[in-house]
């Protein structure tokens, strides 16, 4: 192919991924965030920008926008201005390797490399870069902090999650994002849940420690609560971003909501079989579409309807009816794949980010010594332990 052609190439690939990232990622995770927030803590949220607050991430953007960059006079003003755009790059360059789905017998994924996996990672560590440059820059010792506390907690979680990734390439036998997902379809089960036969029949919990491990790496690794210390607003006001403004500020913002659905895109690929659908008898289907009506039904027609806790579980319940009513007439059809790749993909995606935004939302943050803690005394045995033993199994038994 002609260099100007791959040139054209990557340069609209780029553009749809940014619009991707800044559009579902950053303004409608924003908004998800604040909903499933509100819900939690039994309040509205967003509610009069738009239908159901809907603008409102649109209006913060826009109001962003206009605000002055203000650069602290005693910063160094170059690597202060080049740290939100080492952050927003970052989880730019996450989704090159991520595939979507297959569309007309072509994968749809930037590009498939047989390193995808450890390029992923690789990648999300330049994040951390970006965060020590704009903490050390701003000539502002709560940012200062802000950034050595995330240096010291992304060098100790990215320790689990290679080992949650070298699990995975354990047992698929590549490192390819689109090989991991084929390897599920071969060895017909996701990874989350069995090993692929013959050692299947142990029933041992590898690739449900190998995923918690990896999930909760991942959210230490994106910053998340219970693991937000490099902000931790209480006790530096909002840490290494304290002294940025306007957009420079939303870039920081775009690169952890890119980094979080990121972090989701991988675990559905490793570990939920990434596009494909799950392969379940039709009266499984019409028993998981009767539970879901149930649960809505109980909810609308009695008090809990009046309850704003319990409208996540009624949205969810709708969702699930939906979807499953969808699978149990499609699977009847004998229809295979009864819905697009894609869906499946932002199904389980979105599923992810989700339990993230929940996990935020319920937990409290952890104190700098019991993070470390967790890291060095829980994940990392914990990691070390599940791939010698799966090594072990993979070795004594074969493949």
């Amino acid at each position: 192919m002609p260099w100007f052609i791959e040139l054209l190439k990557a340069t609209g690939l780029a553009v749809v991924i940014f619009t991707f990232l800044a559009v579902v990622s950053a303004m409608f995770g924003v908004y998800l965030e604040r909903k499933i927030s509100g819900w939690i803590q039994a309040r509205l949220g967003p509610k009069h920008v738009g239908p159901q607050g809907l603008l409102q991430t649109v209006a913060d953007t826009v109001k962003l926008l206009q605000k002055e960059h203000i650069t602290p006079r005693n910063a160094d003003a170059l690597i202060f201005n080049a740290a939100p755009v080492i952050v927003a790059v970052a989880a730019l360059l996450d989704w090159i390797v991520i595939p979507f789905g297959k569309f007309g017998g072509r994968v749809l994924v930037v590009r498939d490399i047989n390193i995808g996996v450890l390029y992923f990672a690789a990648m999300a560590s330049v994040t951390v870069i970006g965060i020590i440059s704009g903490g050390w820059s701003s000539n502002n010792k709560y940012a200062l902090l802000g950034g050595l506390r995330s240096a010291a907690q992304m060098i100790s979680y990215e320790i689990p999650l290679a080992l949650g990734i070298l699990w995975v390439a354990m047992v698929a036998g590549t490192l390819s994002t689109v090989g991991i997902v084929d390897a599920q379809v071969k060895q017909g089960s996701w990874f989350m849940f069995k090993l692929p036969p013959p050692i299947g029949w142990f029933g041992l919990p590898f690739g449900i420690l190998a995923s918690l491990t990896f999930l909760t790496a991942a959210t230490a690794e994106v910053n998340r609560v219970p693991f937000d210390l490099p902000e931790a607003e209480s006790e530096l006001v909002a840490g290494y971003f304290a002294e940025y403004t306007g957009m420079r500020f939303a870039l920081f913002q775009l690169g952890e909501y890119g980094e979080m659905f990121g972090m989701a895109g991988v675990a559905t690929i490793m570990f939920f079989g990434g596009w494909t659908e799950p392969h379940l008898q039709p009266w499984m289907w019409l028993l998981v579409t009767l539970a879901s009506l149930v649960v809505v039904a109980v909810i609308l027609f009695s008090g809990l309807r009046q309850t704003l806790l319990v409208r996540p579980i009624l949205i969810l319940a709708s969702l699930g009816f939906l979807l499953s009513l969808v699978m149990f007439f499609g699977s009847r059809a004998g229809l295979s794949p009864v819905l697009p790749s894609p869906v499946w993909f932002l199904t389980k995606l979105f599923a992810l980010v989700f339990f993230l935004m929940w996990m935020r939302w319920t937990y409290p943050r952890l104190r700098l010594d019991q993070l470390l803690n967790l890291s060095w005394k829980v994940l990392l045995p914990l990691g070390l332990l599940n791939l010698v033993a799966t090594g072990f199994v993979l070795t004594a038994w074969g493949r």
